[in-house]
């Protein structure tokens, strides 16, 4: 059982639309909700569920709206939870952005989408393609006799579509790594992890079924090989098309893909891992009336690979103006609304160092201001490479027409986020 009503409300607690599922509640208990949350901000002591008598209410914010689910049953919290966020997905994919007047533009479909999503408490059909298939912001035809759902809704296959036909049939998969790093001021990596996913973008004909190698640690332990080149994969998240008993028995990843672009899965891998650009930098200031700032920037990967769109970005002082700079190499930029020096190298070849200086003047007042140690930021991405040796073994395609699919890998590394200081 997860959700008996269904509410999306403004920032004031106003109601925009709702849904009684199971009639079960008394609507108006929704008008506890903000109260409650409010007296828990001032109190500091907010959660992601509050209860009013019998009532529980499980909510979620995005952007300007809340989206609450409200039960009285003992509910699977983490499926309502899940539920809420599929549904922020479907909106978002149906109107571009979810916020308050997307929801007031779209009324007629956000009802036929909250009557599709769950039936009687049960979560249902979450899949925007499929819901777009009889569910469109297209005016409503009146037809003639009975209408019937498409067959994706009754299919044992409810993420795919009987009967699609390409003339030539195509496989694309995408291998993506995000490196999360953070380095101190004396070079010493103090945390650092890859976030991966493999994406495709599947153009074949028929109902066909994958089969995906990888070189999976665990793989390579069952059956005896060589495990020096493989990857010990954590936190494995899988589309709904994989057979999880497949791969909890032998780790298969086996499937019948999407039509057109889906995540097949994504892990993470909790490993120290050196920067890939290294970054030095030293910053002087002189008599309170300039600064001179000088940066080291070095690619320690292998010069077969190459980063491109290098983006280093260094703070410096807020106060700071006549900016002056020169490179060895690429293009330097102030940007004063973040009160960084922007750095841009559009290719960086592996095991090549460049430099950057950047001259300020300064107020010839001395701030009071403490200078915030903010971190220098790297964004880059480097092609038909990833960092924690993960590789696709194989790709087979089996279709009962026995037709011919060309399966088509890449490899991409990009930076990832900044750790929360």
């Amino acid at each position: 059982m997860s959700a008996s009503a269904l509410f999306i409300l403004d920032l004031k607690g106003k109601v925009l639309i709702s849904r009684n599922y199971m009639g079960n509640m008394d609507m108006n208990e929704i008008d506890y909700f903000m109260p409650f949350l409010i007296k828990r901000e001032e109190e500091a002591e907010m959660t992601p569920l509050i209860t009013h008598g019998s009532s529980h209410f499980l909510w979620i914010k995005h952007n300007n709206l809340y989206l609450v689910a409200m039960t009285k049953k003992n509910a699977n919290a983490a499926l309502v939870y899940s539920f809420l966020y599929r549904i922020v997905q479907v909106f978002q994919e149906y109107f571009k952005e979810l916020e308050e007047e997307s929801i007031r533009d779209n009324f007629v479909t956000v009802y036929e989408l909250m009557d599709e999503v769950m039936d009687f408490g049960f979560p249902q059909t979450t899949d925007s393609k499929i819901l777009q298939e009889y569910i469109t912001q297209q005016g409503h035809k009146l037809e003639v006799g009975a209408v019937r759902p498409p067959a994706t809704v009754t299919n044992a296959v409810s993420w795919r579509s009987e009967g699609i036909k390409y003339r030539k049939n195509e496989v694309f998969m995408d291998v993506i790594e995000s490196v999360n790093l953070l380095v101190n001021a004396t070079g010493s990596v103090l945390r650092s992890e890859i976030v991966g996913c493999i994406k495709l973008k599947v153009i074949l004909s028929g109902m066909p079924e994958l089969r995906l190698g990888l070189n999976d640690k665990v793989l390579f332990e069952i059956t005896g090989r060589d495990k020096s080149k493989t990857v010990e994969l954590e936190d494995v998240k899988f589309h709904q098309c994989v057979r999880l008993s497949r791969f909890q028995n032998d780790r298969t990843i086996s499937f019948i893909p999407p039509d057109g672009e889906s995540e097949l899965m994504s892990y993470r891998l909790n490993t120290m891992v050196k920067p890939l650009i290294w970054i030095e930098s030293v910053i002087e200031k002189f008599s309170h009336s300039r600064v001179e700032i000088k940066v080291k920037a070095r690619s320690q990967f292998k010069s077969r690979s190459t980063a491109n769109n290098v983006s280093i970005l260094v703070p410096v002082p807020s106060d700071a103006d006549s900016p002056k700079f020169k490179t060895s190499t690429g293009s330097a930029k102030w940007v004063p609304e973040k009160s960084v020096v922007q750095w841009n190298i559009k290719s960086f070849p592996g095991g090549k160092e460049y430099l950057m200086w950047a001259h300020f003047g300064l107020p010839s007042v001395e701030s009071d201001e403490l200078d915030a140690k903010r971190p220098i930021i790297v964004n880059f991405e480097i092609p038909y490479f990833t960092v924690s040796g993960i590789q696709v073994r194989y790709l087979k395609i089996i279709e009962k027409s026995g037709y011919q699919a060309l399966p088509w890998v890449r490899y991409i590394t990009q930076s990832g986020g900044a750790y929360p200081s």
